[in-house]
């Protein structure tokens, strides 16, 4: 049972990290907050628990902008630890974090991350870029087209 919950202390700080840089984080940092502050019944636990989710995930932004994988990975092993911690002491947060985690994972209603669609056709297409949020392309040299400041989906 010890793995099973150094497992799920492990996928839930990867999530919780991932779901930090992510448009659910808002949802998430509050369902989080209360799942951290289990059993205490005080709003100041919740407070406490809003207040590291917030400064962790600042650490990961400036992280991020920095690209500074080591204090990336610092972050994901604090909360690795604090869940795990969690875990140990109180064995049905487990079923509590489960659901949560899966819950998040789903897409939601107008959430179009993941969906593509392609489609060229006629004429001659020297360049097609697919991708999101391009920034300052240039194509063709000097004399060439130019693509500057495009937000691709």
């Amino acid at each position: 049972m010890e793995a099973e919950l150094m497992g799920l202390a492990s996928s839930g700080a990867t999530a919780l990290v991932g779901l930090m840089v992510s448009d659910a984080w808002t949802e998430a940092r509050e369902r989080l907050a209360r799942l951290l502050s289990r059993g205490s019944g005080d709003d100041e636990a919740s407070a406490t628990a809003l207040r590291d989710l917030d400064v962790s995930s600042a650490e990961l932004a400036a992280a991020r902008a920095d690209r500074d994988d080591g204090l990336v990975g610092d972050v994901e092993a604090h909360w690795r630890v604090r869940l795990r911690r969690l875990l140990t002491e109180d064995p049905g947060a487990a079923a509590e974090l489960r659901a949560l985690l899966a819950e998040l994972d789903q897409p939601r209603a107008g959430d179009r991350r993941g969906l593509v669609h392609n489609e060229v056709s006629g004429g001659r297409q020297n360049t097609v870029v697919q991708g999101r949020d391009f920034s300052r392309l240039t194509f063709g040299g000097g004399n060439g087209p130019s693509v500057n400041d495009v937000a691709g989906s």
